[in-house]
Order: C-alpha cells, then sequence, then structure tokens
C-alpha cells in the first residue's frame, strides 16, 4: 500500500486515514472508554496512522461523564506516538440547537491548543486545523497564530477546515497550509472547485464524510432507528424519504460497481475519490473494527480513468439531498 504525502510536508500516511469523531459524538452515546481505545489501538495494528479528532468531539458516556475524543485517541496511541500522524481541531462548539459557534481569535487558538495537548497526552500535534472559518477574524490573522505555533514546536503543521479559495489563499500566503479538510463524497462534490488550487499550492486535500455520514455504505434508510438526540443522522436529508428516494440511482451505481469488483459499496464509495487524485485522503469512521478494516481494504480497489469519469457523469445527472448542502457556505 502506498502512502500519501501530506501536501507540502514531510509525513506520509497510509491512503485511508480514520476520522475518530463517532467514538465520543454525533453517533449516540460515546463508547465506553476501554472499548474505544481498544478499538482505536487495533485499528492502529490493522494499518492506521492517520488519525482526525478535535477539541468539540466530547459527549457522554452511559453514566453521565464526559468522553473527550482527544483523550481516547491520545490514550490509545501513547506508546506508538511517534509512528502515526494526529490531528486535532480548534476555533468551533455547538449551541445547544447543534447550531456552530466560532472563535479563531489568536487567544483562543492559544488556549485551544495547550488544552488539546494535555487531552491528548503529547508535546505536539502533526496537523492543526481551524475547524471552521471564523468571519470575524482575518485569515491572516489566524495563520499568523499558527506560524508563531510552528515556530514554538506545540505544531508541525496547519490545516484549514471547509476552506474556501479565498481564504486559503490568504491564509497560504502567510503560514503554508497542509492540507484542507472539507466534506466530501459521491453525494457532496461541490469542492471539486478546490481540486486546481490543491494542485497549485500543494495542499492535501483530506475528505470528512466520504461516505455522506453512513448513507454510501447501503445499510441505513430512512426506516433506520437511531440514537435520538445523541445521533445527528436521524435528522440528515439522506435518511428521510424523500431523500432516500432521489438517491437510490446512486445505490443501485454503487451496488453494481461494488458487485463487478467483488468490493462492498462502502470501499467503492472510497476508492472512487482514492483513484481520482493521489492527494485525497479520506477519513471515514466506524465504532467497530470489522468496518474500519473493511474502509481501509478500499485503498487497495483501482478504478479506471474511464471508470471514474462514467461515475462522475452518472453523479452529474443526480439530484440528491445530502446534509451539508450543495453548495460551500458564504463566510
Amino acid at each position: 500500500m502506498r502512502k500519501r504525502k501530506l501536501g507540502k510536508s514531510e509525513l506520509l500516511v497510509n491512503p485511508v486515514g480514520l476520522g475518530c469523531m463517532g467514538f465520543s459524538h454525533a453517533m449516540g452515546k460515546a463508547v465506553e472508554h476501554d472499548e474505544a481505545v481498544k478499538t482505536l489501538r487495533a485499528a492502529y495494528e490493522a494499518g492506521y496512522d492517520f488519525f482526525d479528532t478535535a477539541e468539540v468531539y466530547r459527549g457522554t458516556f452511559a453514566d453521565g461523564t464526559i468522553s473527550y475524543n482527544e483523550e481516547l485517541v491520545g490514550t490509545a496511541l501513547k506508546d506508538v506516538r511517534d509512528k502515526v500522524v494526529i490531528a486535532t481541531k480548534m476555533g468551533v462548539w455547538h449551541n445547544e440547537d447543534l447550531s456552530l459557534r466560532t472563535d479563531s481569535r489568536p487567544e483562543t487558538i492559544r488556549k485551544s491548543i495547550d488544552e488539546s495537548l494535555r487531552r491528548l497526552g503529547t508535546d505536539y500535534v502533526d496537523l492543526y486545523y481551524q475547524h471552521r472559518i471564523d468571519p470575524k477574524v482575518a485569515p491572516e490573522e489566524v495563520a499568523s497564530t499558527m506560524a508563531d505555533l510552528i515556530k514554538e514546536g506545540k505544531i508541525r503543521n496547519c490545516g484549514i477546515s471547509e476552506a474556501t479559495e479565498e481564504y486559503l489563499r490568504r491564509a497560504n500566503a502567510v503560514c503554508p497550509v497542509t492540507a484542507i479538510e472539507n466534506r466530501y463524497s459521491m453525494m457532496a462534490r461541490w469542492h471539486e472547485s478546490l481540486f486546481p488550487v490543491c494542485e497549485e499550492l500543494d495542499i492535501a486535500f483530506v475528505a470528512f464524510s466520504p461516505m455522506a455520514n453512513g448513507f454510501l455504505t447501503g445499510k441505513y434508510s430512512p426506516k433506520t432507528k437511531f440514537e435520538g438526540k445523541d445521533d445527528y443522522r436521524a435528522d440528515m436529508p439522506q435518511y428521510q424519504e424523500e431523500g432516500y428516494e432521489k438517491a437510490k440511482p446512486l445505490l443501485r451505481l454503487l451496488a453494481e460497481l461494488a458487485e463487478k469488483y467483488h468490493a462492498t459499496d462502502a470501499q467503492v464509495s472510497l476508492a472512487w475519490m482514492l483513484c481520482k487524485k493521489p492527494y485525497i485522503i479520506p477519513i471515514p469512521g466506524s465504532r467497530k473494527l470489522s468496518r474500519l478494516k473493511e474502509n481501509f481494504a478500499a485503498a487497495d480497489i483501482t478504478l479506471g480513468a474511464d471508470e471514474i469519469a462514467r461515475i462522475d457523469e452518472a453523479l452529474s445527472g443526480m439530484k440528491l439531498d445530502v446534509f451539508g448542502g450543495h453548495k460551500p457556505k458564504a463566510n
């Protein structure tokens, strides 16, 4: 399995990374501490070497205590710290109604990185993202703070999540950006306009929600019983009757491709993006080790350029409802 380079950095990682959010956030009650740590460690043993977390990823264990995702990741990888790449994020929190509140002021960034380092049990973060753009703080100010943190050794590379081209260019002019982490899947292609920018500036595209919050696995439908308010998928448009009906042609396409390549729907959806560009690194997440191993093996599937073009043409003719909308939000 050939490793991929994270942008202009010296970091090399396997083609599929692990989005760790679901162990403690947005997918129901948090996985019990020991079980989560055991699964994360097993993911490392299975080949994962790129782990993605964030300060905002937190939920509650069954006993009501708080599960901090960064603590789980840090505990699982403590004795192999030099063999893995850890990414975390700052600058966003959830309000009571689950809307996002942003704060990327320099003083907030500095407080956040110190707390993240403490929770992770490490003295540096390999890749530190601004989790969402803060319209109240200029990209140059954020980037300048990131550059200072690199000089201080607290972070080794900086990134931006849900980046726009203008913001990315302005930030990169002050502090070289190693990666962007944007929503990307067969159902969410609006950030493909950033591909030429990534190529020009030598920036990796880390794809979050690469399976549209599980939808592209083919395992869920409007009949699925999600875990109440602790599982954000219940209200997503792709899991409503109307959205599901619109997506049936895509599910049929995936099933056809899965049979052709002797793979699963999930593996095909990941292989599609892996074979599109060498700088795309998807970070699917799961709580189940069997699913984690399945996702990792998607890197062994090769789709030719003609196949990719055929899939893209089919996708372009579909009108799909998916969480995240159909275009980047204005900043």
